[in-house]
């Protein structure tokens, strides 16, 4: 689909990243076209799984959930079966914000956010190594974030829009 992207099209997905509460009538007048072709547009991309879905971004902080960590995972035998049982637990686990399957030492980085350390206590001995497939956690608590966005670089992929 990124070859059949043209420059409006970027310009939706950025204004859509940015803000997904604009109402089609304002994302047509910022990209310079009437409503019904950038709504076709708007669906073309969510039809080709371009945009997977729109949600609302909340703060955590205000809703008292300032603990954050980023944490290693090490299976004690990384077999398919104990793969997939580790992954539909994390699905479950509201904790688990983000889990990506790594290389290296490791199996897993996962970010969790929870109230405190005390909760995160919790979930590492009541969820995590209760399963009894984690030989190693690794955490590392985060003190600040000086960036964070959910917003995919569009400028990266320049090279395949169509003029």
């Amino acid at each position: 689909m990124s070859e059949e992207l043209d420059a409006v099209d970027a310009k939706i997905l950025d204004l859509l990243q940015r803000d997904a509460s604009l109402s089609i009538a304002e994302i047509a007048e910022r990209v310079g076209l009437s409503s019904s072709p950038a709504w076709r547009r708007i669906e073309r991309l969510k039809k080709a799984g371009v945009i997977l879905r729109q949600v609302t971004l909340l703060d955590q902080e205000k809703l008292g959930l300032t603990f954050e960590v980023f944490a290693t995972v090490k299976l004690s035998l990384p077999s398919r079966e104990n793969l997939e049982t580790f992954e539909k637990a994390i699905v479950e686990w509201p904790e688990v914000v983000e889990c990506a399957t790594v290389t290296g030492a490791v199996d897993y980085m996962l970010r969790v956010v929870t109230r405190d350390m005390h909760a995160y206590d919790d979930f590492l001995r009541d969820k995590m190594l209760a399963l009894g497939l984690v030989s190693d956690v690794q955490s590392r608590i985060v003190m600040r974030v000086p960036k964070r966005t959910t917003s995919a670089p569009l400028e990266l992929v320049s090279d395949h829009l169509k003029d």
